[in-house]
C-alpha cells in the first residue's frame, strides 16, 4: 500500500460517486418509464423530487434527456462518462478490466440510445455495472482506494435514499 495524491483520492471517490449515480439513475427512471406507459403517471414528481425544472415537454424527451444527453449532469450518459474519465487515470488503480467495464456501459447506452425500446435496450447495462463492482472488488488490493471508491458509491445511494 502507497500513499494515494489528494487528486487520485477525489477521483477515486468520484469514480464511485458517478458508477452508483448511473445505476440509481438508470432504476429510477426506468421503474417511472413502466408507471408512465402502463398508467397516467408524470415524470412530473421526479423532478420536483431533486428540485429541477421541467425544460422538456413530454415524458420522451424527459426519458431521452435522462437517459442519453451528455449535457444533462442528471443523466445516466453523463455519469457513466464521468465516471470513465476517472476511470481512465485510475486505470493502475482499478485495472484495465475494469475500466472496460465503463466502456461497456457507455457503448451500451449509445446502442439504447438507437433503439425504439429503450427499456429492453438497456437491460444488460445494469449487468455491466454489476460487472464493473465485482471487478473492483476482485482487483482493487489496496484498501485505502477500495474504501474510497466504496464510500464514493455509499454516498451516491444515500442521496438517492434520502429523496
Amino acid at each position: 500500500m502507497g500513499t494515494i495524491s489528494l487528486e487520485h483520492s477525489d477521483r477515486l471517490y468520484w469514480l464511485g460517486r458517478y458508477t452508483e449515480r448511473a445505476f440509481t439513475t438508470l432504476g429510477t427512471l426506468l421503474k417511472l418509464y413502466d408507471k408512465m406507459i402502463d398508467s397516467s403517471a408524470d415524470y412530473q414528481e421526479y423532478l420536483n423530487a431533486f428540485g429541477l425544472h421541467d425544460a422538456f415537454g413530454d415524458k420522451n424527451a424527459f426519458i431521452r434527456s435522462f437517459l442519453y444527453d451528455t449535457e444533462n449532469q442528471n443523466s445516466v450518459a453523463y455519469s457513466l462518462e464521468r465516471a470513465y474519465d476517472n476511470g481512465i487515470v485510475l486505470r493502475e488503480e482499478i485495472s484495465t478490466e475494469a475500466l472496460s467495464f465503463l466502456q461497456m456501459a457507455k457503448d451500451a447506452v449509445r446502442k439504447s440510445e438507437l433503439s425504439q425500446n429503450p427499456r429492453f435496450s438497456l437491460l444488460p447495462l445494469k449487468d455491466i455495472l454489476y460487472s464493473f463492482w465485482g471487478c473492483i472488488m476482485d482487483n482493487v488490493y489496496d484498501e485505502e482506494v477500495w474504501n474510497l471508491i466504496f464510500c464514493g458509491k455509499s454516498m451516491g445511494a444515500w442521496h438517492y435514499a434520502c429523496v
